[in-house]
């Protein structure tokens, strides 16, 4: 049965997002009739950006404010706790405050600029075209009231990954707005927070080059911390190619206070890797599903294609060995990708994908549910590359592959949209890690998990698709025999019948009295 959470009378679900996110739309869409989507998505993004570190600093100040022995202008104590320290011209009831003068638009840029400056590591990240005629500064007033009432820097907001959920919702609003297919998607926050749980990034370098929002950092950096580690004992890489999405990379890690080496070229990481000689530990992402603009023909004899070269209409296999390229001999990589990717045979995937099985580094695959994001129904799996099979901490899992189908898991949170529940994560993580650990009590399960061996695989023609490998569901008995059984649903018929016909008869003495007859 499919589980939903309550809804709220003010229209939210369980989780208060949707009423949210709707609010947020209409801030956008007040700018609609001025300027196309494209470029007010900029607009809107850096207000939010604003919004969420003066709530944030705002928070901070009360607290200091009310010790006698702080300073709330101090600089260091907001650096000391990760906070942006805002100057007073840059801080949201300043801007509120002046959101009706005709210069607002400057005022907004100087803001920008004040916290750059006190922030290197986005110097030319944040938007200061404010100003521009094309703007209207009325309408610019009114989208400053209506983002001023959403909380956005507070501390349960701080604890999600709130920018990347904005941009999330953002992405498949504008691209409807702007007729685009929307080929970039937020992963979902349930998808990057299992993809942790499985690889366990307690140490070591970290990489996504299709990095988008920077959540799966984001999420990298919680669950170290949730564990006890350390947060410098991570290195951060990433890339990314659209350069709106970059600074949005940047300032969503910058408010966390967390260093990273993020790149951006718009030629993107197939065309120029940013960090060729890169050799990661953990490899985490979710590229574009199915892009056929990658510009594969112009790479048909690259060096990453050790398991042959992806076909030009489809960057699947591409992404699947430019992330195993990156990895460290002993690294492993967690990936979402199209259903597709897992059977396959068009323009030499099915090739490429059993040359990477017969080398031994497909670790697990994950059947995900649908409806896991905001703009695509497309269903996606996740991939577990392992290079280092043999490692003495694990069970010797060489010559087989763990197969989990997780479709009939998570809850619905409001008509269209699915996430996995804290309770399904653990599931599905523990069965992964007691399938490697040496000590595992691990067991197929029917209708959820299954250790294939090498030649059960190759029987199924290599494909890699879940279901092919743990089953059905084993039913429960039904304790009532087939006689019984019967005698009780013939019983339930002929009373059934019976009162038809009652009814039948007590409708047709009405009908008489009323003068007519059947």
């Amino acid at each position: 049965m499919v589980k939903t959470k309550t809804a709220t009378k003010e229209g939210k679900t369980g989780n208060g997002d949707l009423g949210f996110e709707e609010k947020l739309w209409k801030s956008a869409d007040t700018l609609r009739s001025s300027m196309d989507a494209a470029e007010y998505k900029h607009v809107v993004l850096g207000l939010i950006f604003l919004k969420y570190i003066s709530d944030a600093f705002i928070e901070l100040y009360k607290k200091l404010s009310a010790d006698k022995n702080a300073d709330p202008e101090d600089a260091d104590e907001y650096r000391a706790e990760n906070i942006f320290y805002v100057p007073k011209k840059a801080r949201w009831d300043y801007l509120q405050a002046n959101a009706k003068r005709p210069e607002i638009g400057k005022l907004i840029d100087a803001a920008m600029e004040e916290i750059e400056k006190g922030n290197p590591s986005l110097t030319g990240v944040l938007p200061k075209n404010y100003t521009r005629d094309a703007l209207d500064k009325q309408k610019l007033g009114q989208l400053i009231d209506l983002v001023g009432t959403i909380g956005l820097g507070d501390k349960e907001n701080r604890n999600k990954d709130v920018l990347g959920r904005v941009y999330e919702y953002f992405l498949g609003r504008f691209a409807d707005a702007e007729g685009k297919s929307g080929g970039q998607f937020y992963t979902a926050k349930c998808i990057v927070k299992l993809l942790t749980e499985m690889l366990e990034p307690y140490k070591g370098r970290v990489f996504d080059p299709c990095c988008g929002s920077g959540g799966m950092f984001v999420q990298s950096e919680k669950f170290v911390e949730a564990h006890g580690g350390r947060i410098g004992d991570i290195s951060i890489y990433g890339q990314e190619s659209n350069q709106t999405t970059w600074r949005l990379a940047k300032m969503n890690l910058a408010i966390r206070g967390i260093d990273a080496n993020i790149a951006w070229n718009s030629q993107g990481s197939f065309l120029n890797d940013a960090h060729k000689d890169l050799k990661a530990d953990f490899v985490m992402a979710n590229p574009p599903f199915n892009d056929s603009d990658w510009s594969g023909d112009q790479l048909r004899q690259d060096a990453r294609w050790k398991y042959g070269a992806p076909p030009t209409g489809n960057a699947n296999f591409g992404w699947v060995q430019h992330f195993i390229y990156h990895l460290s001999p002993a690294g492993t990589a967690g990936f979402v990708l199209a259903n597709v990717s897992m059977s396959s045979n068009t323009g030499g995937e099915g090739e490429i994908r059993r040359k990477i099985i017969e080398a031994d580094i497909v670790d697990c695959m994950v059947s995900l549910p649908g409806q896991l994001f905001y703009n695509t129904m497309i269903p996606v799996c996740l991939w577990f590359i392992s290079r280092d099979r043999k490692n003495n901490k694990f069970r010797n899992r060489r010559g087989e592959i763990l197969f989990i189908d997780a479709r009939n898991l998570g809850a619905m949170i409001d008509r269209r949209h699915r996430e996995l529940t804290d309770a399904d994560i653990a599931k599905i993580a523990a069965t992964y890690h007691a399938w490697r650990s040496k000590n595992g009590k691990y067991k197929d399960e029917a209708g959820f998990c299954k250790s294939a061996k090498f030649e059960e695989v190759q029987k199924h023609g290599y494909i890699l698709t879940p279901g092919r490998y743990v089953g059905a569901a084993e039913v429960e008995e039904d304790p009532e025999v087939f006689d019984e059984k019967m005698k009780r649903l013939t019983n339930e018929l002929a009373a059934q019948f019976k009162k038809s016909a009652e009814l039948e008869k007590a409708i047709k003495k009405n009908l008489k009295g009323l003068g007519y007859e059947i």
